[in-house]
């Protein structure tokens, strides 16, 4: 059965849902949605460590679909990418 946020630890909800809420509502979508894929805490943040990393390697089109014709730079995209990089690091430890 799928998870959702109601079922993320606070911590964990801080570090990636809240992390990436502040960047965009866009960027956030994915992160959620990501949560129907996974039947625990533990799995959803291996799942977005793998989308972090994925999303690293996306070039300017995909970013743009991502963010529905509106992307930011993506120097800042990288950047919050690696910030939630960080935070899911300390999530694991």
């Amino acid at each position: 059965m799928a998870i959702d946020t109601d079922d993320l630890s606070t911590k964990t909800y801080k570090a990636i849902i809240s992390e990436s809420e502040k960047f965009d509502d866009n960027l956030t979508l994915q992160f959620g949605l990501l949560l129907y894929e996974c039947e625990s805490e533990k799995e959803y943040i291996e799942k977005a460590e793998k989308l972090v990393h994925r999303m690293l390697k996306y070039n300017e089109d995909v970013v743009d679909d991502l963010f529905f014709g509106e992307p930011p730079l993506m120097e800042d995209f990288h950047t919050i990418l690696q910030k939630l990089l960080v935070n899911i690091s300390k999530l694991k430890n």
